[in-house]
């Protein structure tokens, strides 16, 4: 049995996903990592996002919870970037955001593990 519930496991899943949101869309601000406001900023919230991604790990398949986590994240920090930063994918760019989307979507729902 596994020491976490599987709500659980998808809370960290969100936590994980919020963080990483967070820590790739102010990653700019940094600056290279030459203002320390943001930069301390960027990696704590990596480092909870990593931790996050671990326990979520512990109950929720490797290859559905990265995949979720990824496709959700590169999703975020595209309309993060589209909003704060005024940064438009090309048709190129939002076919790939489609397909990863779909991709995902597919593996939750048919991709089950055995």
């Amino acid at each position: 049995m596994k020491s976490i519930s599987l709500l659980s496991g998808y809370i960290y899943l969100v936590l994980a996903v919020i963080t990483g949101i967070a820590s790739n869309g102010f990653l700019k601000t940094t600056e290279g990592f030459t203002k320390l406001s943001p930069t301390i900023f960027c990696v704590t919230s990596i480092i909870v996002c990593l931790f996050c991604l671990s326990k979520a790990m512990t109950i929720i398949p490797v290859g559905f919870t990265y995949a979720t986590y990824g496709a959700l994240t590169i999703t975020a920090v595209t309309l993060f970037g589209i909003l704060k930063y005024n940064q438009s994918p090309n048709i190129y760019g939002t076919l790939g955001l489609i397909l990863i989307i779909a991709g995902v979507v597919l593996l939750n729902i048919f991709g089950k593990v055995k």
